[in-house]
């Protein structure tokens, strides 16, 4: 038997060198824009473009999964031990010509390369950022050793962190991995729902590196909110992170259509609903975990769970943004918000009513991603504010026990 191909490292190879060539103009482009900027500023630049382009990647995937050219290569990372579909051109007619609106056709596997080729380039320019951020790094440090104690002390809020960049790297190195078991492992539900989860995540990591270049940049700290504001983005964002899990399981699953009504589904408030088989996570699409076909029932409980969450975060993205419209710093993220909310509620009446159209599938996909993002930025861009009482006690010394209190010190 001859096991060569096996092992034949060709296809990833050009997926990397295809990858690293898609990366090279947005270098080349942030360096000529940015060469007169200092290190913080060029980093900057490089996530914003690097943030954005994961975006686009994310919407570029979510098309790939609704246009069901997921498995328009159906091995990974080549098509057909193939580079491009140029060379899998034969085995891509064979199986068209057996299933004409089946799963590989020469669109759909044009469709799936182009993604992989895409993400392949976000990836190398991630690892550029990673080693840009540590060399920075780096140098701050020696910096810092030849510098006063006193300036030390001062620009100790000004140092850049190498550690987000290095997480995102392990993380985008994670989402390649879950791609590769998304195509071999047949569009298997959770492993769909997992790669959706993981791409905001990876946007989140993004975010949090912009804005923490941007503030270091400037010489700012972010703003001190009230504790009530501060825990009402977290909780929002939990359950924001929630309803994107929901709605990946609708997707991935395929049970948009199974209520095809608003408010009411299935001329009901309450339809028939099977929970048990819904949500059983470990199985393949289609199917329970014996193999047996999904009720009609299974495919309403998940549509319905994702609805009734959309009331609830709807809601509490609205009193967030109303709540952040007070603060200066915070109006652009609460004006966002409120937006981003009235386009979510807009696109997911719209499929549910039109049929699932893939336009208003992929600005769904799209408004929920901006959504975290957005959430992100607002709490990158605040922190906590400390109680009166707590800035009273380390601004003033300790009074030793026994000591006779002053007026001004008397507890109120």
């Amino acid at each position: 038997m001859d096991t060569s191909s096996l092992y034949d490292l060709t296809p990833i190879a050009w997926l990397l060198t295809a990858g690293a060539l898609i990366a090279l103009g947005p270098l080349v482009w942030v360096w000529r824009r940015n060469a007169g900027a200092g290190p913080a500023r060029r980093l900057h630049a490089l996530t914003v473009l690097t943030l954005f382009l994961t975006f686009d990647l994310t919407l570029f995937g979510a098309f790939t999964r609704l246009s069901d050219s997921g498995l328009g290569c159906p091995d990974w990372p080549g098509c057909y031990g193939n580079a491009s579909p140029v060379g899998a051109r034969h085995e891509i007619a064979m199986a068209q010509a057996a299933q004409p609106t089946g799963p590989v056709t020469h669109s759909k596997a044009w469709v799936e390369m182009v993604h992989r080729y895409l993400a392949t380039g976000v990836g190398a320019l991630i690892t550029v950022l990673a080693v840009a951020t540590w060399v920075v790094r780096a140098r701050q440090r020696q910096q810092a050793r030849a510098a006063p104690s006193s300036a030390r002390r001062e620009g100790d809020h000004a140092a850049l962190s190498a550690w987000w960049p290095a997480a995102t790297l392990v993380w985008v190195c994670l989402q390649g991995a879950f791609g590769a078991l998304t195509v071999t492992w047949k569009l298997f539900p959770a492993i769909v729902t997992l790669h959706l989860l993981g791409a905001v995540v990876l946007l989140a990591l993004l975010c949090i590196q912009a804005v923490r270049y941007r503030q270091v940049a400037a010489q700012r700290l972010p703003t001190p909110v009230s504790p009530a504001l501060r825990n009402g983005l977290i909780a929002t964002s939990v359950l924001l992170v929630l309803q994107i899990a929901l709605g990946g399981w609708v997707s991935t699953n395929y049970a948009v259509l199974a209520c095809t009504q608003f408010p009411t589904c299935q001329d009901s408030w309450w339809p028939p609903m099977n929970f048990a088989q819904g949500f059983e996570i470990w199985r393949h699409l289609g199917v329970t975990g014996e193999g047996v076909p999904l009720d009609f029932a299974a495919l309403t409980a998940i549509h319905y769970a994702h609805r009734l969450m959309a009331y609830l975060v709807f809601v509490a993205l609205g009193l967030l943004a109303w709540r952040m419209r007070r603060i200066d710093s915070l109006r652009p993220q609460a004006a966002w918000l409120a937006g981003l909310a009235l386009l979510q509620l807009a696109t997911g009446l719209g499929n549910v009513l039109l049929g699932w159209p893939l336009a208003a599938a992929l600005l769904h996909t799209g408004g929920a991603a901006a959504l975290a993002v957005v959430l992100v930025w607002a709490l990158c861009e605040s922190r906590r504010e400390q109680a009166a009482g707590a800035r009273l006690s380390r601004a003033k010394p300790a009074v030793p026990p026994g000591a006779p209190l002053r007026g001004a010190e008397v507890p109120r």
